[in-house]
């Protein structure tokens, strides 16, 4: 069978108890207790505490008893199942590190609130540990929440993803990753976890993107199976070329993964992927995106392993990613409704006898353009460009065809 062919698969998550238990009509956060283990603060700072303007005095953490999250705008998440990247856990929780180091950064959002609910157990099986971060998140998206899983291989995605199937809710996905994980014939299930995600049945994937790739880990039959479904990736190059036309790909993004191995190693000492990719500093930027997206609601980082780090540096680079994932969302707070159109500069344009309406924020002066069924899609400020001239918008056809 061709690996790049679609297939059903049939690989159960719901059949633990424990699915129902998170997501019960009265569900309160003292539900969700066993799947969790507390944060040892202590260790975290040597027992040396922190100053009033760290993080750490402002997010609510779960140290003895789970905090009530009721008013938290972004909840975070750790995991430390690595077995579907072929890999025993082994020293410290991946988490704890990141933590360590995002926890003594200063706060500077006071309109942002943060919770940290600890770590999700590791399960006795690979699903298991599946089910429990389907669980947890579940709950915590039914409560209205923005989700940010730390640690864990790549295929956690995956449980990610059925988070979203437990609710019933199509989505827009996207990736960010060195590689496209649809390698069929891997026995890693971190390296074939899209192959599931994507043509499962029934799928809500309403459109997946990739940012990133890096052209020499990819097949080229990949990527024409990519194109015939209709979804949309991204080389690192051109990533990197054109950062301003990620931001709109995000904003349509409901969940979003991001592979350390999209960062280049001199950036990212536990990247061991590559000597090429994202800088520190891209990783921020796309990672403000997802902040600034009202639309995103997981961000999962992967792939962090402690004993590959040096100096604790990729927790560092992971914890200040965060930090602008943050900003984003103390930004996005700001941004109007397109209902109030008095907070928007609008613009008409017509390519190709279709007529169609560009708004422009006036708060953060990003771009949405709207399709011939009225809805309004993040878009750049290059697509008003593109239709302005008389040429089509790649963005606005895409979206098109899979309408």
């Amino acid at each position: 069978m061709n690996p790049y062919s679609k297939r059903n698969f049939t690989h159960e998550f719901g059949q633990s108890e424990i699915i129902k238990l998170g997501l019960s009509k009265h569900f309160k956060m003292y539900d969700l207790h066993d799947f969790l283990e507390p944060i040892a603060v202590h260790e975290l700072n040597g027992d040396n505490g922190y100053t009033d303007g760290q993080l750490a005095k402002f997010i609510l953490i779960h140290e003895t008893e789970l905090p009530d999250i009721s008013t938290a705008d972004i909840v975070l998440v750790g995991v430390s199942e690595t077995r579907g990247n072929g890999i025993d856990a082994q020293g410290p929780a991946a988490p704890n590190p990141i933590r360590k180091q995002l926890y003594q950064l200063n706060y500077w959002h006071q309109d942002v609130h943060i919770a940290d609910i600890g770590n999700i157990k590791t399960g006795a099986t690979l699903a298991d540990s599946y089910a429990a971060v389907k669980t947890v998140v579940s709950a915590l998206l039914k409560m209205k929440k923005t989700v940010v899983i730390l640690g864990g291989s790549h295929d956690i995605t995956l449980a990610q993803y059925y988070a979203y199937k437990e609710l019933h809710q199509i989505i827009d996905a996207t990736c960010i990753d060195a590689n496209i994980d649809l390698k069929g014939e891997s026995p890693a299930r971190s390296e074939n976890f899209l192959m599931e995600m994507l043509t499962s049945e029934p799928n809500l994937v309403r459109h997946y993107n990739h940012i990133g790739f890096q052209s020499y880990y990819v097949h080229p039959r990949m990527l024409e199976t990519m194109d015939k479904l209709r979804f949309d990736c991204f080389r690192v190059g051109t990533a990197k070329e054109n950062m301003d036309e990620m931001e709109p790909v995000i904003r349509n993004t409901h969940l979003l993964s991001f592979d350390i191995n999209a960062i280049k190693h001199s950036d990212s000492p536990a990247s061991r992927l590559s000597p090429n990719g994202f800088t520190g500093e891209e990783a921020c930027m796309l990672s403000r995106y997802a902040g600034l997206s009202s639309q995103l609601t997981s961000f999962g980082i992967y792939g962090y392993r402690p004993q590959l780090d040096t100096d604790e540096l990729s927790a560092r680079q992971i914890a200040q990613m965060l930090w602008y994932f943050i900003d984003g969302k103390s930004r996005s707070k700001q941004e109007a409704s397109l209902d109030d159109r008095n907070q928007f500069n609008e613009f008409h344009s017509a390519f190709t006898e279709v007529d169609t309406v560009f708004l422009q924020s006036k708060k953060t002066g990003r771009w949405w353009m709207q399709l011939p069924n009225k809805k309004f899609i993040a878009c750049s400020y290059q697509d008003y460009l593109t239709a302005s001239h008389n040429d089509i918008p790649e963005r606005w056809l895409r979206a098109q065809e899979r309408n």
